[in-house]
């Protein structure tokens, strides 16, 4: 997951990651619903919430939702995740003793959490 734009500006590598997941995971269900050809009624309907918290997946607002949240609804669109280890450790989470002067637009390289239909 270290190749999240999200290491770049998150406080610490936990909140990064956990950006980066959450992330993940809304565009993920947000596909899923696309490719469904669902509207959002439908997919208020499939997922338990209402219709205004279906439009704030669709359009992003990453901060309305927990990581939770997120997990409990990919059984009703079909889809599922799974954690493997990344190959490289985030070079910042290493040395965060001290921010740097400035950030780079680049995030450091690294794997992403793979997610897959049931």
């Amino acid at each position: 997951m270290a190749d999240s734009v999200f290491y770049d500006l998150a406080e610490t590598p936990e909140e990064a990651a956990n950006l980066t997941a959450r992330g993940l995971l809304m565009i993920a269900i947000e596909q899923r619903i696309r490719e469904e050809g669902w509207t959002q009624s439908e997919a208020a309907a499939r997922l338990h919430v209402t219709q205004p918290r279906v439009s704030d997946l669709l359009n992003g607002k990453i901060s309305k939702f927990s990581l939770d949240a997120l997990v409990n609804m990919l059984p009703p669109v079909g889809l599922t995740f799974e954690v493997r280890p990344v190959e490289h450790r985030p070079a910042r989470a290493a040395k965060k003793a001290k921010p740097p002067a400035h950030r780079s637009a680049k995030a450091p390289s690294g794997k992403r959490k793979v997610l897959s239909r049931h």
